[in-house]
């Protein structure tokens, strides 16, 4: 099994990850969208990408936020008028699987 990349990246660039994590934190507190939209359009552009792992790692959070799985399932489906077919192939298993499996 591979290296966690986040930790590689807080040892390898420990200021660039510090700065990486202020960014996220004041991103975090703009007052434009609720926390449920804002982890549901992170999963769309990372399922987008095709990212599983950080998919997976924010599928909980947007449940605890308050996201139904039809909204999960929507905001994975929705990347196929962008990006085709990786995002649902690679990220809708895998995201309802864990929604599934999450306690709130």
């Amino acid at each position: 099994m591979g290296k966690n990349p986040m930790e590689v990246f807080q040892n390898e660039a420990p200021e660039v990850a510090s700065a990486f994590g202020n960014l996220i934190n004041v991103l975090s507190a703009t007052k434009g969208l609720d926390a449920k939209t804002r982890q549901l359009i992170y999963i769309g552009m990372k399922a987008m990408q095709g990212d599983t792992s950080a998919v997976v790692a924010h599928t909980p959070m947007a449940k605890k936020d308050g996201a139904t799985r039809e909204e999960l399932k929507d905001t994975i489906l929705l990347t196929l008028t962008v990006s085709g077919i990786k995002g649902v192939v690679t990220c809708l298993s895998a995201a309802l699987d864990v929604y599934d499996q999450s306690e709130i």
